[in-house]
């Protein structure tokens, strides 16, 4: 099997994806691929059994990631389970949070206490047998395309429920494993360096050396991500290369031990540290191939890289199968794979420029697909930017982080110098990457990336490093182009579809309904809530940060023609001032009685955006959809009976959208339009009981009823008077409450109304 562990890998991601996908021609395609090998005496019988077994095993072993059934034995308010804790106890200011698997179920259950800070210490330990008294729950799944899926995300690591504790009483633990002190260990690490230098050197020492990045604010975390910069924050083999070199340095350049012991003590040392270090997949499989290597050339195994990258992938699958679920365990063997691969080529480099030039381009593109899949952007100029960065940390930063460490036992004093020296640097450094970002981020929006798609990419990739491995450069050149066009066709997918859709997100209790006009002639909002921060009675962002951005990124979506703002309300209007500080936004339409809020105005100022008056009886067009303003007619001094009223007609039907207007006007509507009549109606107010009149009802007959209303919301919405009206004038209703985000996918004369599944 020697150079040949990377075929039963190949079988395993076979394997992998038929389940991801659900589709065996992947493990089918590979089958008959290794026969072909067979068959041109390429592969042995050995090579070919090895592989099927592991290919067919891990068909059967790898979990299918499945929504857990309520089970009947949770019917009661709280139950007791008896298990052991199962992993590190995480905690926060506001949370304590750890694994806990259940003896008598087998389930693994997430156990979650929101703390006050009045109950004091704990102890809590990996490895403890408890006691839990509580009321196991599914987990909340994602209720719009786009959003992040937080149910999926723990069914990723094998978690079915999660069980909300009201106090630690409820729970009785006794007892530890070994483990247990290594994590302490860490815990008291990330304590000590807190408490010994400045906040900002602890943030990026912690998140560098022992991979703990909760202290790196959002501003950064999120400025890294958009440049694809987030590799830096994961410990990989970058750290555990320099952390081995420096290790090893020290100890034989200082005379400590000698050469064959310090590569022992580098070899005991590294699981320690990988466990130190937060266990994550990428500190995993860049221990893990480090340690191989050394343990192989100590008793004269010769592997390959590839062999050692292929024995890790495995190792660790078979180890923990939820694991290929993992982000980062996919782009961190994505990215090693792509630089052994083209090592050849890396290698043709002099100058250390060019060199990290092509390091971050095969990083970036090799990953491609996948983060447009997980994220719906790239930003090409990253490739560049990674120029500056990398070099910055592998060269000061890392090293750096883990010199204070290392030095403060013998050499406290100097540690101060050193934190003052990295806080001034490091400030200088972010602020040139804020400009970077301010003047040059201009993403490519693509959306998702489909199956077909991501095929084509990695088959012209390989082909293109193929050729500029071998110095075809006008073949590499003409493949670049195919891969170019791949991309571009992609992204301009949705102005070839003649379907366009309707979608009312499920934003809780707010409306954000979004319109995707086919031939993608228009992108046009009406509305986007947002929610009020009770702690300081202001607006945040995390409605559009969370769900209208994520949407309008899955949908390949950088720009929206308009913004209809029916009224001043924050859950119809909070978000508006996000979107358009995200430069996404061209005009904002709102009626003649609006009242634009200081924050907001600075914000249409600043960016320069365009803002319509709109009045009854009105027609405005955006692409080829007409909208008429059929309110307010007249200025009623109230915010909501002052709500901007359109009509339309979209898919063969015709729409009314109603704000929050109340009773008094939607009877003043069908006096000044007797003829007005709607198929699709969006129920005023979320279905409160002061709107939806029943005459209302009776004079535009309307099919389908839309409401927009938080899960079990304060304020009762939608009434059930409301939904007896509804019923009575066989109105099918429709509500993101109960099935998430409501969507309509129509073609010039019909179309269908979807609800967004909460499958996976």
């Amino acid at each position: 099997m020697k150079g040949y562990w990377h075929i039963p890998a190949l079988g395993i991601a076979s394997s992998f994806l038929a389940i991801l996908f659900e589709n065996k021609w992947f493990i089918a395609v590979f089958f008959f691929w290794t026969l072909f090998l067979y068959y041109h005496k390429r592969l042995g019988k050995a090579t070919i059994f090895i592989s099927l077994t592991f290919t067919i095993f891990t068909y059967t072993y790898i979990p299918v990631l499945e929504k857990p059934p309520e089970d009947e034995n949770f019917t009661s308010e709280k139950s007791s389970f008896t298990g052991r804790i199962a992993s590190p106890i995480t905690e926060s200011e506001s949370r304590i949070a750890f694994e806990f698997n259940d003896r008598a179920s087998g389930h693994k259950y997430l156990i979650v206490y929101f703390t006050d800070g009045s109950e004091g210490h704990h102890d809590l330990r990996y490895g403890a047998t408890c006691t839990i008294y509580g009321k196991p729950e599914i987990p909340d799944g994602a209720s719009n395309p786009g959003q992040f899926d937080y149910q999926k995300y723990l069914l990723g690591q094998g978690i079915t429920y999660q069980i909300i504790i009201g106090s630690l009483k409820d729970l009785e633990c006794s007892g530890s494993s070994f483990l247990s002190n290594i994590y302490q260990l860490r815990a008291g690490l990330i304590q000590f360096v807190q408490n010994q230098i400045s906040p900002e050197t602890a943030g990026w020492l912690n998140a560098l050396v022992l991979g703990d990045d909760t202290q790196i604010n959002d501003e950064t975390t999120e400025l890294f991500q958009r440049w694809s910069l987030s590799h830096i924050l994961a410990i990989s083999g970058l750290h555990v290369g320099l952390l081995v070199g420096l290790c090893y340095f020290l100890l034989v350049k200082m005379n400590i031990l000698t050469k064959e012991k310090a590569q022992w003590a580098v070899i005991f040392f590294l699981p320690l540290y990988a466990l130190i270090a937060g266990g994550e997949p990428s500190v995993l499989r860049a221990s893990a191939m480090v340690l191989l290597f050394m343990i192989a050339n100590k008793i004269n195994w010769k592997f390959s890289v590839t062999d050692v990258l292929s024995i890790v992938f495995i190792t660790l699958i078979l180890w923990n199968p939820y694991i290929l679920y993992h982000i980062g365990f996919q782009l961190s063997f994505a990215v090693t794979l792509g630089l052994l691969l083209s090592k050849k080529w890396l290698a043709q480099s002099n100058i250390a420029f060019f060199a990290v030039l092509k390091i971050s381009f095969v990083s970036q593109m090799i990953i491609l697909p996948l983060q447009v899949e997980y994220f719906f952007t790239f930003q090409p100029l990253s490739i560049l930017l990674n120029l500056i960065v990398v070099p910055y940390f592998t060269m000061f930063v890392i090293p750096l982080m883990f010199f204070i460490l290392l030095v403060f036992p013998f050499a406290g004093f100097l540690v101060s110098y050193i934190d003052q020296l990295f806080v001034t640097t490091h400030e200088l450094f972010m602020q040139m990457i804020h400009v970077i970002d301010q003047v040059l981020y201009f993403p490519w929006v693509i959306g998702s990336f489909p199956l077909t798609g991501a095929l084509g990419y990695y088959v012209l990739f390989l082909i293109f490093m193929s050729r500029i491995e071998t110095r075809r450069h006008n073949q590499a050149f003409l493949y670049g182009c195919y891969l170019t066009l791949l991309l571009i066709t992609i992204t301009l997918r949705p102005y070839f579809s003649p379907a366009g859709i309707v979608t009312m997100l499920d934003i809780g209790q707010g409306d954000a309904i979004v319109i995707e006009l086919p031939y993608r002639e228009g992108v046009i909002l009406i509305d986007a809530g947002a929610e009020m921060s009770f702690e300081n009675n202001t607006v945040n962002d995390d409605v559009f940060k969370q769900i209208i951005r994520p949407y309008l990124y899955s949908r390949g979506i950088s720009e929206v023609d308009a913004v209809f703002i029916s009224h001043e309300d924050i859950d119809h209007m909070g978000s508006v001032q996000y979107i358009i500080e995200n430069d996404m936004v061209n005009a904002v339409i709102v009626s003649e009685y609006y009242q634009f809020s200081d924050q907001l105005s600075a914000a249409l100022s600043g960016h320069g955006t365009e803002i319509i008056r709109s009045s009854p009886g009105e027609s405005i067009t955006i692409g080829e959809q007409k909208f008429r303003v059929l309110a307010p007619i007249r200025d009623k001094a109230s915010t909501n009976e002052n709500s901007l009223v359109l009509y339309t007609m979209m898919g063969g039907r015709t729409w009314l959208f109603t704000g929050d207007i109340g009773s008094e006007t939607e009877r003043e509507l069908i006096n000044v339009y007797p003829e007005l009549r709607a198929d699709v109606l969006k129920i005023a107010h979320h279905g409160s009981s002061t709107s939806t009149d029943q005459q209302f009802l009776e004079i535009i007959q309307p099919v389908y009823g839309l409401i927009s209303a938080g899960e079990n919301n304060m304020y009762g919405h939608p009434h059930n008077i409301v939904l007896d009206k509804l019923a009575r004038e066989n109105v099918r209703t429709i509500r993101t409450d109960e099935s998430g985000a409501i969507q309509y996918y129509f073609n010039e004369t019909d179309g269908t109304f979807f609800t967004y599944p909460h499958k996976l």
